[in-house]
């Protein structure tokens, strides 16, 4: 891992990295990883190559600059780092086109799976007969391509201390990035993975709201934004206990207690909860599929 002294980025004990980084599957996950480590000077995308089942489907990769192709076994071949970025029930095939379609031997290869659901156990049987293949499991979210994801990690049994520090350098850089017992990336893939999606619809809900009293699309928009912004900074910020702040805003027989009751009496945060529950559930499901 190569130190650049001119590097702009804000990364001052990384420098750019000279491997190659493949992705088999190139869909929102997958450009939203390589948006993050690219903005973050880490690679450029002329270091990338990309796997998909249709060129035409990877026609936004070589608008980049990135090599594309059909066939996966190209990606183990020439990328040094694979990340396995293909829906879960999409996995054996996905391998299976690695060893048709790979034109010379490999060994030796990291695979990063951001695959929901799927054990390291099974991802390190599915690519057992690739010699000394590596597997690191990571949990990321899309607003990694604004710098500020939250991704966990759990490696695998054959993954080396260089491995974990080289993937932790890539996801770091674009937010959050933990190493979790393999035991919990399922729930924090719910909570971070899925949570993203879930304050969509808040930022939504809150939009709507100010629509309904007055206030024009747009405005009530960057104004819901930017308020659950301000209030996730708080939190990260403040140090204090969420309850102690939502206290600070609620002035007694005022305005914001009174949303609170409605919030309340909505049921909105035993259904947040089950959200989480839900999306935990269903990606231990996915990993239990054949």
């Amino acid at each position: 891992m190569a130190l650049n002294p001119d590097c702009k980025c804000g990364i001052t004990c990384r420098g750019r990295l000279n491997e190659t980084i493949g992705f088999i599957g190139g869909g929102n996950m997958a450009k939203a990883i390589a948006e993050g480590i690219v903005k973050k000077g880490l690679v450029d995308y002329k270091q990338l190559v990309v796997s998909g089942p249709r060129d035409g489907s990877l026609e936004y990769w070589r608008g980049l600059g990135s090599k594309t192709t059909t066939q996966n076994g190209d990606v183990v071949c020439d990328a040094d780092i694979i990340f396995l970025a293909v829906k879960p029930h999409i996995l054996p095939s996905a391998v299976a086109n690695i060893y048709e379609t790979m034109k010379k031997p490999v060994k030796g290869k990291l695979f990063v799976s951001i695959l929901a659901g799927i054990t390291l156990e099974a991802l390190e049987n599915c690519l057992a007969t690739l010699e000394g293949s590596r597997v690191i499991r990571v949990m990321p979210n899309t607003p990694m391509m604004v710098g500020e994801g939250c991704t966990v990690f759990c490696p695998g049994q054959r993954a080396s201390d260089d491995d974990i520090a080289l993937v932790k350098t890539l996801l770091e850089t674009s937010g959050v990035c933990k190493q979790v017992p393999e035991s919990l990336i399922n729930a924090v893939g719910a909570l971070a993975g899925s949570g993203p999606a879930f304050v969509y619809l808040m930022i939504e809900a809150l939009s709507d709201g100010g629509v309904k009293m007055g206030i024009p699309r747009a405005m009530a928009t960057n104004f819901a934004a930017q308020t659950v912004l301000g209030a996730a900074k708080m939190v990260l910020e403040s140090g204090k206990h969420t309850g102690v702040l939502k206290d600070e805003v609620c002035s007694p027989g005022g305005t914001t207690i009174t949303g609170i009751h409605a919030l309340e009496k909505g049921g909105v945060r035993g259904a947040i909860m089950d959200a989480v529950e839900a999306a935990a559930k269903k990606s231990a499901e996915l990993g239990q599929k054949k």
